[in-house]
């Protein structure tokens, strides 16, 4: 097979990868990506896009339920829908097949030749590529890792029969009676959320004090509420241990193999019956398999280091993406895809992560964009808060999503803009907004003075922007 020799090769077509090649090609640079599944990786074939399809599909089906109980306060009546599963993941399937085609054709419009199998380093400018008609040879002037994560295994849950990863879980075709849940980190409330609304008994186990640690507690206090209305069950600070072979099982309980081990906060065991057992204990980074021993690349832990250029430590290498650390956000990888490639083509750029929404897509959703106000404090010593509710908020309650918030966190001596959180119905949407205000550096007056369109979610921002100034109209 012909060797091919490009200007820059670059190995993974996940978020991060396929932006940095199309905006290489749009540059003039000739570029090759390797990827051995299909375009879009994790994000978009088994990740972000898939789960979010199967929370809509959620969601939607206990809107209906919540009518046909009688119960619903808008006065719609449904007779009892059900749910067939199958056929909502063939619709899940459709959109992503739809996109991973269209991150295709848009590599193909950018001039960007794709190379299908698996990549192999021989040195710092030379791959093997594993194609279906041989080996391919690449030699390449600049090279970008972008190979992306993987779900953790545990090894006394490894993977496989009634122990899923979110992979598999997003491909179920029936709604599990019984799901365990091990780790309460966002995969795992997501998820189990979504499931609890299709009907299944949800239990989650997190081995420290509280889910979602990530967040603080008021944030977070929504979320657990909600939880409790969905019937799930949160054990905190309890260890998985591994599947029970607690053989013949009695009435009301699991059959034999199918329930999860659990050590209790208190130190005691249980057992939790579970036909599924989903594990979310975090995501790794994939530097094995292709050879990262052929090349001598510093590493962060487990991840590649990298500078704020994304450069690692040998000459011609880049790496962007989750195979860098964290955040594990497919934006971050986008923006540092985006920019390497500027960097490749002769540009200055830089990149600066702080102004990087983060999102939560449980119920109500999550969202963070730069430092919480304990960070703030640490940082600027003296800042000031301003939080409005959506209880106050009429778009919020014609949605019947007052439970939460928006938070802003300035420094106290300028305004400066340092934080911004929110947790409500569909505040994902908001924040292109909090990451905006932060990227332009915005004091609590800019947000103040934004005219806000009126009846929307938008208006509780500059509502905590003017409490924050100490005159919110509103509360």
């Amino acid at each position: 097979m012909k060797e091919i020799s490009c200007k820059l090769l670059v190995i993974g077509a996940g978020p991060g990868g396929y932006v940095c090649a199309i905006r290489a090609g749009q540059l003039g640079v000739d570029t090759v990506i390797v990827e051995a599944g299909k375009p879009g990786g994790t994000c978009l074939n088994v990740g972000c896009i898939p789960s979010k399809a199967l929370i809509h599909a959620a969601e939607e089906f206990e809107k209906v339920a919540h009518m046909a109980s009688g119960e619903d306060p808008l006065g719609i009546k449904l007779a009892a829908p059900t749910l067939d599963l199958a056929r909502t993941v063939g619709w899940k399937d459709g959109i992503v097949s739809r996109l991973t085609s269209g991150v295709a054709g848009l590599l193909k419009k950018a001039r960007v030749k794709t190379v299908q199998g698996w990549a192999t380093f021989r040195d710092g400018k030379t791959v093997e590529v594993e194609t279906e008609t041989g080996t391919q040879v690449i030699r390449a002037e600049t090279v970008v890792i972008a190979t992306g994560s993987a779900p953790v295994e545990l090894p006394f849950l490894p993977f496989g029969g009634p122990v899923i990863s979110s992979t598999e879980a997003l491909a179920l075709g029936e709604v599990p009676k019984r799901l365990a849940v091990v780790g309460g980190g966002y995969i795992g409330l997501e998820l189990g959320t979504a499931f609890a609304k299709m009907g299944s008994k949800v239990t989650v186990i997190e081995a420290l004090p509280r889910v979602l640690a990530q967040y603080d507690a008021e944030l977070t206090r929504p979320v657990l509420k909600r939880l409790g209305e969905l019937g799930v069950e949160v054990m905190t600070g309890a260890k998985a241990k591994g599947q029970s072979a607690q053989g013949q099982a009695g009435k009301g309980q699991a059959g034999k193999g199918d329930a999860l081990l659990v050590e209790t906060a208190d130190g005691k065991d249980a057992k939790i019956a579970a036909d599924k057992i989903l594990v979310t204990v975090g995501r790794r980074p994939l530097t094995e398999g292709w050879g990262l021993e052929q090349i001598d690349l510093d590493r962060a832990g487990k991840f590649i280091r990298i500078d704020e250029q994304c450069r690692t430590s040998m000459r011609g290498i880049f790496a962007i993406g989750d195979v860098t650390g964290e955040p594990m956000l497919a934006h971050r990888a986008m923006a540092q895809g985006e920019m390497v490639a500027e960097i490749v083509a002769g540009h200055k750029r830089s990149w600066d992560k702080r102004a990087i929404p983060a999102i939560c897509f449980t119920d109500p959703e999550l969202v963070t964009a730069g430092l919480s106000p304990e960070e703030a404090k640490a940082l600027a010593g003296e800042i000031r808060i301003g939080q409005f509710p959506f209880v106050a908020n009429g778009r919020a309650m014609t949605k019947q999503g007052e439970d939460g918030f928006v938070r802003i966190v300035a420094r106290a001596d300028n305004h400066l803009v340092l934080g911004i959180q929110a947790v409500g119905q569909g505040v994902s949407e908001l924040s292109a907004a909090f990451g905006l205000a932060l990227e332009m550096g915005a004091r609590l007056e800019d947000i103040a003075g934004t005219i806000h369109a009126h009846p929307t979610q938008g208006e509780g921002f500059q509502e905590a922007a003017l409490k924050a100034l100490g005159h919110a109209l509103h509360i």
